[in-house]
């Protein structure tokens, strides 16, 4: 009896042991998946450490929108987009759930973020750090560097998806994307130009070629002008009047408005002798474009929707 009880009683123990085991296999194993989530971002204004998906994102960036929508996560608020009350068109198609406008680019509506609790802010490069301060009290935000916006603009769009924790579906998105615009370097069979060219109310301003479509433009194997490239970090070149039109002449004019009445402005330009002496306009190569896209917003759905643009011109 004195065995059994032993053999019992050691048995215990050895299961007791092996519960012991598993609970820890399983701790250890939660808390390795936790430090893997653990990340140190580097931003404008400083490092931002973050862990696990977040799961209330206020964005307010157009191209931090488009980046979120592309990995599927669904933010809570955004900004009105510029020219707009909403979100782009472009992107509604990708909007399942509600999203609270709180505010335009000019002006976030700090009390109405405040009020929804985000537990992850991406900001624009444009946000001053007074901004910052008041929405990093509110939670994480992460700030990209604007150097970035004028020389990679998928090195933005990459620090929002490890923000989102989210790396490995953008890194697939961006794969393909790339795949295409390298696939139409075919479709041109000597160089051509592009001109990009946002029509306001007051006139037309040509878009700096190392903003997100110049940075497209060229990568699909076409050319942006010299006086595109000689913009530097200026987003776009002053107001031209008629008369100069001929600076924003090119093989290809792509012609974009962000309100009705710049698009009214644009129709009545193009009725106007000096537009229709320009070569791209003699030789039925202008295309109206969506502004939201082309002058304004940047991301992996952006990209597929000038791509798509590019494509036609190729096919036209």
């Amino acid at each position: 009896m004195r065995s059994h009880s032993r053999r019992r009683f050691v048995g215990h123990i050895f299961s007791a042991l092996a519960v012991s085991l598993s609970l820890s296999a399983l701790l250890l194993g939660a808390n390795m998946a936790h430090a893997q989530n653990e990340r140190q971002l580097d931003t404008l204004y400083g490092t931002v450490s973050l862990s696990g998906q977040p799961e209330r994102v206020v964005v307010l960036d157009e191209g931090a929108l488009d980046t979120a929508l592309s990995v599927g996560v669904q933010p809570i608020a955004a900004l009105a987009s510029r020219g707009g009350t909403d979100v782009a068109d472009y992107l509604q198609q990708y909007v399942t759930e509600p999203i609270e406008i709180v505010g335009t680019v000019r002006e976030p509506n700090i009390e109405a973020i405040f009020r929804l609790r985000p537990d992850l802010i991406l900001a624009s490069s444009e946000t001053n750090e007074a901004l910052y301060k008041k929405l990093s009290r509110i939670a994480p935000t992460v700030v990209p560097d604007r150097k970035d916006t004028f020389s990679d603009w998928k090195a933005t769009v990459r620090l929002f998806g490890d923000a989102l924790d989210k790396e490995d579906e953008l890194e697939k998105i961006l794969a393909e994307l790339d795949q295409q615009l390298e696939a139409m370097h075919a479709y041109w069979q000597t160089p051509q130009t592009v001109s990009v060219v946002r029509w306001n109310p007051q006139g037309p301003i040509l878009m700096s070629s190392k903003l997100f479509t110049g940075q497209l433009i060229q990568a699909a194997g076409l050319n942006t002008l010299s006086l595109a490239d000689d913009l530097g970090e200026r987003p776009h070149s002053d107001t031209l009047s008629l008369e100069n039109l001929a600076q924003i002449d090119a093989d290809w004019l792509l012609l974009a408005s962000l309100t009705s009445d710049g698009e009214a402005a644009l129709i009545e330009a193009q009725k106007q002798p000096v537009f229709q002496r320009l070569s791209a306009v003699q030789n039925d190569q202008v295309k109206v474009v969506d502004g939201q896209v082309w002058s304004s917003g940047y991301g992996p759905l952006a990209a597929a929707v000038i791509i798509q643009d590019l494509s036609q011109l190729a096919a036209q």
